[in-house]
């Protein structure tokens, strides 16, 4: 079939499975064409793995170290009439170059909070691994099903205490507009937190550990975002914020049972995601923080920032964190200047000047790429098979 890219708000329904199979080959050049990582892990297992930082997280230590790699994720399969979804896609590319170089991938698609996820990864890394030495948390998911009392809760994007207006913008009719936001309730936040916590993290840890699939001296990393004072009210210091506090909270406990060291938060740039789209002001701001970096020269992609984490975090015998602990390769974002900047953006953008003090183009040269559009070199005219193959059972 011809492919073409489907926009609803922050979502695309279709993704292109050769534009998707470009963007994860030119992430692993761009690992390839660094130098090789030291104290790289051997047997990785990524839980969330087919896109965004998750996926980086899979591409990074098994291009650049060799590693062994389980992903697990919850995608949809092509079929002869419909596409499937851009995590499918990116997981079939990658399992292809995998397997080009020789190196072990395999992935299993399901529901990644429930207990016989668990038992099904745990089964394959004894049957094919022994042991994983690395463990990286990635998911982003609007729903959690507890394994424990069956019952199904569901995240939100809202403030705590306090209704939230502030400028956004209107990606399908590039406009810069108010929004509205009214706050949570006391429900809203244990339900974001049990999603978007730790919880789930933990469980995981145990579980490997418990199944003696945990090697000695194993990492896990958890990933989080903190973000400019202007979206605090909304992500840092709203329902997700607090389920972040959670996942901090987590690592403190692994670090506890399992030896200083274990666990990790990793802080991480703001970048365009299938989950950043859907943040009420993120848009705006990560489109002019684009421009202000890529003028500067230090603007990365998810690939670079994961990259650097291994590479400069991670391999080092000495990891650098901030006062709470947390690993910040959002640094550079975070700079002084570069937020000073951006703050100066902000209170200047307007529907008319959007386009001329921001990089909306770029942002929106993104989005389209996360599902494998606008990408160069693909005949996006020319008909494309939508069925791909993947080691992981089409659920």
């Amino acid at each position: 079939m011809i492919i073409q890219p489907k926009i609803r708000g922050f979502i695309c329904t279709t993704a292109h499975p050769d534009g998707c199979a470009a963007n994860v080959q030119d992430q692993i050049s761009y690992v390839r064409s660094r130098p090789p990582l030291k104290n790289a892990p051997k047997n990785v297992l990524v839980i969330g793995s087919s896109t965004g930082y998750g996926l980086a997280s899979r591409i990074v230590p098994a291009f650049g170290g060799g590693a062994r790699t389980i992903g697990v994720f919850f995608e949809k399969p092509g079929t002869e009439r419909k596409t499937g979804s851009a995590g499918w896609y990116n997981t079939a590319a990658f399992e292809a170059e995998a397997q080009k170089k020789g190196l072990y991938a395999r992935s299993f698609n399901g529901d990644a909070f429930s207990n016989e996820m668990k038992v099904q990864v745990i089964d394959a890394i004894k049957e094919d691994l022994g042991q994983v030495d690395m463990v990286i948390y990635s998911l982003a998911s609007p729903r959690r099903t507890d394994p424990t009392d069956g019952e199904t809760y569901k995240s939100c994007l809202k403030p705590i205490g306090t209704t939230f207006t502030q400028k956004t913008v209107n990606t399908d009719k590039a406009e810069v507009e108010l929004v509205t936001i009214e706050p949570a309730t006391d429900e809203e936040i244990a339900h974001t937190t049990k999603v978007m916590g730790g919880e789930d993290w933990e469980l995981w840890i145990n579980a490997l550990a418990d199944a003696g699939v945990l090697a000695d001296g194993a990492r896990t990393i958890a990933y989080s975002y903190i973000g400019p004072e202007l979206t605090f009210p909304v992500y840092t210091n709203g329902t997700i914020g607090r389920a972040k506090e959670h996942l901090e909270q987590s690592a403190v406990r692994l670090n506890e049972k399992f030896g200083s060291g274990t666990a990790w938060v990793s802080v991480n740039k703001a970048l365009v995601t299938q989950a950043s789209s859907a943040i009420p002001v993120v848009p705006l701001y990560i489109s002019l923080l684009y421009k202000e970096m890529k003028e500067r020269g230090n603007h990365e992609g998810c690939v670079e920032q994961i990259h650097r984490l291994f590479a400069d975090r991670l391999g080092c015998s000495a990891i650098a964190v901030d006062e709470k602990g947390r690993i910040r390769i959002d640094d550079w974002e975070m700079q002084e200047d570069v937020q000073a900047a951006v703050a100066k953006l902000w209170e200047a953008v307007t529907t008319e000047n959007l386009g001329e003090i921001s990089d909306f183009a770029g942002y929106q040269s993104e989005f389209l790429r996360l599902f494998g559009f606008g990408i160069s070199g693909i005949d996006y005219g020319a008909e494309s098979d939508p069925v791909r193959a993947t080691s992981a059972p089409e659920s």
